[in-house]
C-alpha cells in the first residue's frame, strides 16, 4: 500500500476518534468524566497504607510519613503525609514501581522500607520510629519536612470525633452565629484587581480567539497541542462540557501528563462529578507534587466526605507554597471543623504574611469569635473593612457578631455607618446599621428610619418588619405590632421569632386563639430549624487536634 494511502487512513482514524470523543460530550458529563478514567486503564494505579508505632509497639499520631521513589518508578514525586488518630496512612493514586518508605517524627525516625508497588503483595507496611542515627540518604526528604512541620506549627490534626463534642461559647445562638460564620468564611472569594473582561471589545477579541484555535485544530486534527490549547481555552472560561473531550483527547495521546490530569480534574469538577474529579488529581500528584494540586485534592476530598483528608491536602499546599490562596484554604478547613484556635493561628500568620488580605482577616476575626474572643474579632473584622472598603463580607461579619456577643462590640457602629452611606440603596446595609444604632439605645426615630429605608428597598424583608413591631412592642403600641408582626410572617412565613412575638402582642390584647396558634408555628418552625441543625452538625465533624510541646515545656492555647 502506498505511503500516501497509509496516511490517509492515519488521518481517518484520528478524525473518527476525536469526532466519538466530541459526541461524548452530548451524552452527559459524567459518561464523559468516566470515560476518562477508562482511558488511563492501561496505566493501573495503586495504594501504599500502613502504619506507625514506637519502639515499644504504641501507635504513633501526626507523624511525617515519605513515599519516595526507588530504582523503578521513572520520575514519580516523592509525596508525604501524616498518621492519623489510629496511627495509619496512606497514599493513593500511586503508579507500579520500587519506592522507599519512611517515616519521622521529632528525633525519632523509622528505618526505610522498600515497597514494590503493583507486584501482588498484600498487607499493610508497619514503620517503627526509633532514636538512632539515620544512615546516609534515608528518609532524608521526611527529615526536612519534618523540620518544616516542627518549626512552623505546634499542632497536628490526628482524627475526627462527633459533632456532640463541640465546644462552644455563650448560648446556642452564638453557637450557631460561630458555625454559620465558618460555613460562609470558607467560601469567601479572594479580592482581584481589575474589572472583569465582560465589555463589547472584550468579547469581540474573545471570540476571534477561539475562532483561531478552532481553526487550528481543523488544520492539524492529528496535533494533541491544538486540541489541548482549545481545550485549556474553553476550561478558563467554565465551558466544561465542550473542554473535557478536547482534553481527554490531547492527555490520551500523550501518555497522561501531570498536568493534563490536572486538567482533566477542573474540568470534571466543574461538571460537579467530584469522584473522577479525585481520580485525576491524585494520578497527577502522582507524578509531580505541587502546591495548587494539593489544594484541589483538598476541595475534592471535603466535598467526597473526607475532610481529614482534605486538611491534609491543603496543609501540604500551605507548606509547599504559603501563598494567600493557600494559608487561607487551609484555615477556612480548620474553623470549618471546629479546630478553632489552630485555624486562628493559621489566619494570623497568613495575615501577617498577606497584609493587603480582608479576607484572611475575615476569616481570622470568625475564629476568634468562635474562641469567645469577641472584642479582638470585632477589631480584625473593622480592620478587614479598612482594607476593602467595597467588600460587603467583613461589614456582614460584623454586624453577625455584634449581635450575637454578650454586649455591643467597639468599631462596629462606625464601620457599619461608612457601609450604609456607601450603599445607600442597600437594603441590607440599612436594617444592620438600625440593629446596631437599636443596641446602642440610639433614638427610636433614627433606628425607624433606616428600618423603613430597608423595607422601602426590599418589601419582603421579614426581619425588617419583626423589628418595627419589637420597638413598637417595647412602647406598648399593641395593635401596631401586631400590624409590624404580620406584614413580617407575610413577608418570611418560617420567621419563627416573628411567629412567638406576634403571638404575645395576640396575648397582650386578649385575643388567647390567635396567641395559641401562633405559638404552635412558632414551636414547629423552632423544632424544624433545631433538626436541621442537629443534622448540619452530624454531617460536618470536629477535628481532633494534637498540641506539640513549646520550646518552654508547655503547648499551644
Amino acid at each position: 500500500m502506498a505511503t500516501g494511502e497509509l496516511k490517509a487512513i492515519g488521518n481517518l482514524h484520528w478524525l473518527r476518534m476525536r469526532r466519538a470523543l466530541l459526541m461524548a460530550a452530548l451524552l452527559g458529563h459524567a459518561a464523559v468524566c468516566s470515560q476518562g478514567l477508562a482511558q488511563t486503564a492501561q496505566q493501573p494505579l495503586f495504594a501504599v497504607e500502613g502504619s506507625v508505632s514506637d519502639a515499644v509497639g504504641q501507635p504513633v499520631t501526626g507523624a511525617l510519613v515519605e513515599l519516595a521513589p526507588g530504582g523503578t518508578a521513572g520520575g514519580a514525586a516523592s509525596r508525604q503525609t501524616t498518621t492519623d488518630g489510629a496511627s495509619g496512612f496512606a497514599f493513593r493514586g500511586v503508579a507500579a514501581g520500587s519506592y522507599r518508605l519512611s517515616a519521622a517524627k521529632g528525633a525519632l525516625h523509622s528505618s526505610a522500607v522498600i515497597v514494590e508497588v503493583g507486584k501482588g503483595q498484600q498487607g499493610s507496611a508497619k514503620l517503627v520510629l526509633a532514636d538512632e542515627p539515620r544512615s546516609a540518604g534515608a528518609a532524608s526528604g521526611a527529615q526536612r519536612s519534618g523540620m518544616e512541620f516542627s518549626d512552623t506549627g505546634g499542632f497536628t490534626v490526628a482524627g475526627l470525633t462527633d459533632w456532640t463534642a463541640v465546644g462552644g461559647h455563650g448560648s446556642d445562638a452564638t453557637l450557631r452565629t460561630s458555625e454559620a460564620l465558618a460555613r460562609e468564611t470558607s467560601t469567601l472569594p479572594p479580592r482581584t484587581a481589575g474589572a472583569p473582561a465582560t465589555s463589547a471589545p472584550a468579547m469581540e477579541l474573545d471570540a476571534k480567539e477561539e475562532a483561531r484555535l478552532r481553526s487550528a485544530v481543523a488544520a492539524a486534527p492529528q496535533s494533541d497541542a491544538a486540541e489541548r490549547a482549545l481545550g485549556e481555552y474553553l476550561l478558563r472560561r467554565g465551558r466544561y462540557e465542550q473542554a473535557l473531550p478536547l482534553l481527554q483527547s490531547a492527555a490520551a495521546n500523550d501518555h497522561h501528563r501531570a498536568a493534563d490530569e490536572y486538567d482533566l480534574a477542573l474540568a470534571c469538577r466543574g461538571l460537579g462529578d467530584y469522584q473522577q474529579a479525585r481520580g485525576h488529581i491524585e494520578r497527577a500528584l502522582a507524578q509531580q507534587d505541587r502546591a495548587e494540586w494539593h489544594r484541589l485534592a483538598g476541595e475534592l476530598h471535603e466535598q467526597l466526605g473526607d475532610p481529614l483528608g482534605a486538611v491534609q491536602e491543603e496543609e501540604r499546599a500551605a507548606r509547599l507554597d504559603p501563598s494567600e490562596e493557600n494559608e487561607f484554604a487551609w484555615g477556612s478547613e480548620l474553623l470549618l471543623h471546629r479546630a478553632v484556635w489552630q485555624a486562628a493561628e493559621v489566619f494570623g500568620r497568613g495575615a501577617q504574611a498577606h497584609p493587603a488580605s480582608a479576607r484572611m482577616l475575615t476569616g481570622l476575626g470568625a475564629a476568634l469569635f468562635a474562641g469567645a474572643r469577641y472584642d479582638d474579632a470585632a477589631e480584625r473584622l473593622c480592620q478587614a473593612s479598612d482594607l476593602d472598603p467595597a467588600a460587603p463580607e467583613p461589614y456582614l461579619f460584623l454586624a453577625r457578631v455584634d449581635t450575637a456577643a454578650p454586649s455591643p462590640l467597639p468599631c462596629v457602629e462606625q464601620k457599619l455607618a461608612h457601609f450604609v452611606n456607601a450603599e445607600v440603596g442597600n437594603a441590607t446595609a440599612h436594617y444592620l446599621y438600625a440593629m446596631a444604632l437599636f443596641r446602642r439605645h440610639a433614638s427610636a426615630e433614627t433606628v425607624q428610619h433606616h428600618l423603613q429605608q430597608a423595607i422601602a428597598l426590599n418589601p419582603q424583608y421579614g426581619e425588617a418588619y419583626l423589628q418595627l413591631g419589637v420597638m413598637a412592642f417595647d412602647a406598648h403600641r399593641y395593635p401596631e405590632a401586631i400590624q409590624w408582626y404580620r406584614r413580617a410572617t407575610a413577608a418570611e412565613p418560617k420567621l419563627g421569632e416573628a411567629h412567638y412575638r406576634l403571638g404575645l402582642a395576640y396575648d397582650r390584647t386578649g385575643n388567647r386563639a390567635a396567641a395559641a396558634e401562633e405559638f404552635r408555628i412558632h414551636d414547629a418552625l423552632e423544632k424544624a430549624e433545631a433538626d436541621a441543625v442537629e443534622a448540619q452538625r452530624r454531617e460536618v465533624k470536629q477535628f481532633l487536634v494534637v498540641l506539640q510541646a513549646q520550646p518552654g515545656g508547655g503547648q499551644q492555647p
